[in-house]
């Protein structure tokens, strides 16, 4: 230690404050830049569960449409004709289907409702043309009903997300 400190200290020691001071806002500054990195994940991560929260319940509004709307007349053969109204773009694939849309005017209102139009909550870049319905009435298929959403955030770069969601339709009256 030194006894007088009015004296300069000697040239090794000279900066090390200032360096120090660097150090620390450099640190200070990389924990900064991590929370801001964290921030804009978390944004993504709340965006990307709320497109999914809103495909699965556009996909449960679906398929309690064909359940209310199937015609359980006498079972069996009138609920395997009934079903195939509701077949919604049976061709294509990858989130790219073709084919005819459904007649059903309940259920077409609720893949329109995926197109995010106005102010209705939807999913992104959601046309109708990325929605699917297939209905598997063969015997053993035991009235399947496949329902596809997709959709696409900008970030997603040409990637489509999908939620599917597999019911069964029985022939107990409603």
């Amino acid at each position: 230690m030194r006894a007088d400190m009015s004296q300069p200290l000697a040239g090794g020691q000279r900066g090390v404050f200032l360096i120090e001071a660097l150090v620390a806002i450099l640190i200070f500054s990389l924990g900064v830049l991590g929370l801001v990195a964290l921030g804009g994940s978390a944004v993504g991560a709340q965006s990307d569960a709320q497109y999914r929260t809103e495909a699965s319940s556009l996909a449960d509004a679906i398929a309690g449409e064909i359940a209310v709307n199937v015609n359980r007349q006498n079972n069996g053969a009138n609920i395997a004709a009934s079903l195939d109204a509701f077949n919604h773009r049976l061709g294509g694939g990858a989130c790219v289907f073709t084919g005819t849309d459904t007649t059903n005017a309940q259920v077409q209102a609720l893949i329109d409702r995926a197109r995010n139009a106005g102010a209705v909550p939807g999913l992104p870049n959601a046309t109708r043309f990325q929605q699917q319905i297939v209905v598997l009435n063969a015997p053993g298929d035991f009235n399947r009903v496949e329902i596809t959403l997709c959709w696409k955030t900008a970030n997603d770069n040409n990637v489509w997300r999908k939620h599917v969601l597999v019911t069964y339709v029985n022939g107990g009256q409603v």
